[in-house]
């Protein structure tokens, strides 16, 4: 089969979408997922996803990793998303739809795109680190010197040895001013270092104000893809009103003769 494809990036973060309002997609071919994601075999991404029709909502979000497996939530897939979306013309300046954790409230203004994350409950601390859930598992904690760190060798020890199979992405943190730090991750599924985590800067942003590093609650955050800004209130222990800004934009869009 032919299929027509659009690529995307949101601060590096990058995804094949496929426009599937008419199911034609066969999503669980693994194998054919992960060559699509390949970098020298396929397209090339840290995910694929999927819009589909919805009926609680414009629209439904949902997306694979690298290695061919439904995911978890990806806040810049779903910045992506968002954009593609708007391409489509299936929204103006605000949109809602669904994803695997439930329904996200967006809006869009150029390239930049502000999107509603879930709330936060519970902010685990531990030791060396913090664990919580932003729509995906995460580990944050803070390094020295986090240039010269090498994340992909400490964030695969992590993964796999504290979190075993199922995992959790793994996000190391340095602080650059009160209201200011640079983020890397490991992410799970993709198996490395990405350039961005959407939900991973937002998990670092809220255990640093958690942890007192900072009191500000609109925080910058700089990957190697680009910076983003995350906001939120804080209400009796909870987390709520979590918003992820930044760019978003199409990238290329072709076809691929697939085997299925």
């Amino acid at each position: 089969m032919e299929l027509h494809f659009f690529k995307y990036q949101g601060t590096g973060n990058d995804f094949v979408i496929i426009d599937n309002r008419q199911h034609i997609f066969p999503k669980n071919d693994t194998k054919l997922i992960s060559k699509l994601c390949d970098r020298r075999f396929g397209i090339g991404g840290d995910g694929l996803m999927l819009l589909e029709n919805d009926n609680m909502s414009d629209f439904k979000m949902v997306y694979f990793n690298a290695d061919g497996k439904e995911g978890s939530m990806c806040g810049n897939g779903g910045r992506c998303l968002v954009a593609f979306a708007h391409y489509l013309g299936i929204f103006k300046k605000e949109t809602t739809f669904n994803a695997v954790d439930g329904l996200h409230f967006a809006t869009i203004s150029g390239k930049q795109v502000k999107l509603k994350m879930i709330d936060v409950d519970k902010i685990h601390q531990k030791p060396n680190h913090s664990f919580l859930d932003t729509g995906s598992p995460h580990h944050v904690q803070l390094v020295d010197e986090l240039e010269k760190f090498d994340v992909p060798k400490e964030g695969k020890k992590l993964r796999y040895g504290i979190y075993g199979e199922s995992g959790s992405n793994i996000n190391f943190v340095e602080q650059k001013a009160e209201d200011a730090f640079r983020v890397r991750t490991y992410e799970r599924g993709v198996e490395d270092e990405t350039y961005s985590c959407g939900t991973g800067v937002t998990a670092a942003a809220l255990t640093m104000f958690e942890l007192g590093k900072t009191a500000a609650k609109q925080i910058h955050i700089e990957t190697i893809g680009g910076d983003l800004t995350i906001y939120f209130e804080k209400h009796n222990g909870k987390y709520t009103n979590i918003f992820l800004e930044g760019p978003a934009e199409q990238v290329f869009k072709g076809t691929i003769t697939c085997s299925i």
